[in-house]
């Protein structure tokens, strides 16, 4: 029971750093209505950003880390200035290649990513929780509400809402639908750099961590595309059925 126990506490908050990845695919779409399949890219722009503000420019994480949300900020917003307004009409391949290309510019080597978080486990009992899970947990928590009073309570925020509903309404409003999208994307890049940090803290920095992207995808669909709130509970049921398919029914059926 402590071992099913554990697994279901694993399993949602996996499922909490998939729905903060998430977070990425719905704030973009809210604004543009455009799905960024390559989500998972981004995250991995995110950790080499990361890396490359402690790992080679020697800073220390209370620096590196600020720095580092602030040039994501500014990746998202090239990204999207630079490339994605060229391509809009284009297929989704063709956004998606964009941003896989963006990644040759650092090589495939592997690279060791800083320990962002604790590695030693939080003990409960007999039970084992993954520190960075954990703090990973709670940060997504608090970035779900922060969303949402956002999006509902501020100026901005509702502006973005404004988009998301008709790009053609918004701007007779004299609201900056082009301004909005950028911002989006702003955000979306912060909020995969924090998934990079929380996912990759203490492992190895790859092109393969962008599989990540994948498995939040079906958090995003779950919880509608539009519902911040929504992915919290979309990412704990995914997370914890993945953790339980993968302990107790994979051995079975292989």
């Amino acid at each position: 029971m402590v071992y099913f126990i554990n697994d279901i506490i694993t399993g949602a908050l996996i499922g909490l750093l998939y729905s903060l990845v998430a977070m990425g695919f719905v704030v973009i779409y809210r604004a543009s209505k455009v799905f960024n399949f390559a989500q998972g890219e981004l995250v991995i722009i995110g950790g080499f950003i990361v890396w490359f503000t402690t790992m080679q420019a020697g800073l220390s994480l209370w620096l590196s880390i600020p720095l580092s949300l602030v040039l994501a900020g500014l990746v998202g917003y090239a990204i999207e200035r630079i490339f994605l307004t060229k391509l809009i009409g284009e297929s989704v391949f063709s956004m998606v290649m964009v941003t896989v290309g963006l990644l040759i510019l650092f090589g495939p080597a592997v690279r060791p990513f800083p320990i962002i978080f604790p590695l030693k486990p939080l003990f409960v009992g007999d039970m084992l929780i993954p520190m960075n899970l954990l703090i990973g947990g709670i940060i997504t928590i608090v970035a779900a509400v922060g969303l949402s009073w956002f999006f509902n309570r501020t100026r901005s925020g509702l502006r973005m809402t404004a988009v998301a509903e008709d790009h053609v309404v918004a701007s007779s409003m004299g609201i900056s639908v082009k301004g909005s999208i950028a911002f989006a994307w702003v955000l979306g890049a912060i909020l995969s750099t924090i998934g990079a940090m929380i996912f990759l803290s203490g492992k190895s920095l790859t092109f393969l961590a962008s599989d990540i992207g994948f498995a939040a995808l079906p958090v995003a669909l779950f919880a509608g595309l539009e519902s911040i709130g929504g992915l919290i509970l979309a990412g704990v049921i995914i997370g914890i059925v993945q953790s339980l398919t993968t302990n107790y029914l994979d051995p079975l059926i292989g």
